[in-house]
Parts: structure tokens; sequence; C-alpha cells
């Protein structure tokens, strides 16, 4: 089952400024410089969240080298279409069937990630307990194996496995 907090997500404008903003003004280490996801294996992970073609931009801050960080977030397409004229909409049609999608592109807090020992079992145990997931499948990203799900609030959570035990989840890649 669980076996503790990965990091918490929070969605900016401009990842460089926060990433500054961050470490200058709040005193946090840059653990992972701003970087950007594009791809086949940023699409499995949030294709279903975002608007196509997933582009990500991130940076982890934190006071130690352990899974206990911040994650600064953008979203570079999603804004860009936010700020489109009408009938472009900012998030991408929710599959068939689901109308409830949760909008991961706002500013502030946007999830919580969770370490897992085993996501296959994990996500069977929650699923049995009623939990209502984001995403069909699990993804490889990263290095990470992950799942997008919600609580009953609408928190958005995502449940990472880490191929290196022994390496906080930011650092499981290559």
């Amino acid at each position: 089952m669980l076996t503790g907090f990965a990091h918490a997500a929070i969605c900016v404008a401009d990842v460089d400024e926060a990433t500054r903003w961050y470490s200058e003004v709040l005193g946090l280490r840059v653990l992972s410089p701003p970087y950007q996801m594009t791809g086949a294996a940023i699409e499995r992970d949030m294709g279903e969240l975002l608007p196509s073609p997933v582009l990500v931009k991130a940076a982890i801050v934190g006071l130690g080298a352990d899974d206990h960080v911040l994650e600064l977030i953008e979203y570079p397409q999603a804004q860009a279409q936010a700020q489109a004229p009408a009938g472009n909409p900012a998030q991408a049609p929710a599959p068939a069937g689901r109308t409830d999608r949760p909008v991961i592109t706002n500013p502030g807090l946007t999830h919580v990630g969770l370490v897992c020992d085993d996501i296959v079992t994990t996500r069977a145990e929650l699923e049995g307990r009623g939990v209502g997931f984001l995403t069909s499948e699990i993804a490889e990203v990263a290095g990470l194996r992950t799942t997008w799900f919600r609580d009953p609030w609408g928190t958005v959570l995502i449940l990472l496995e880490k191929r290196h035990l022994d390496r906080p989840y930011w650092g499981q890649y290559p």
C-alpha cells in the first residue's frame, strides 16, 4: 500500500520565475532545475488531463534530497489555449461518458503525489474501496510508474512507484 508522500505540485504561470522566488525568497534548494517534458511518455501520463500535445515545464524545490518536495509546474499549451479566443477550450474534452474532469492547470496546489511500493496492487486496492481514477492506464514516465485519482472532495492525487528505491521520486530518471 502507500509508503509515503512524494510531492505537492503548484501550478505557476512561469516556472523559471517561480523557481527563482521559491529559492531566493523562501530559501528552498533547487533540486531539479526547470526542464520541459513532451512526447509519448508524458502523453500517456497526462494526456487524459491536459490538451494535446501535452507540454509540461517543471522544477523541483525542497529542503533536503528526499521525497518531501514541491514540484513547480507550468502547462504552457493549456495556458495558451485558455488565452485563445472563445471556442478554443482550455481543457481537453472529457472521454466518452465522463464530464467531471478536474482542472489541474489553475494556479495553486494542483495535486499531491503519494509513493507506493506496488502501483498495480495499490490501484486495485483503492478501486476496490471505491476510488475513482482519472486515468485509465498506469504510465511510465521519468523513471516512475504513475496513475492519477482524486479524493471525494476533488483533490487530485498521483500514485508513484519508484524504479530505484534508494533514490527520491524526482531522481528516478535515468
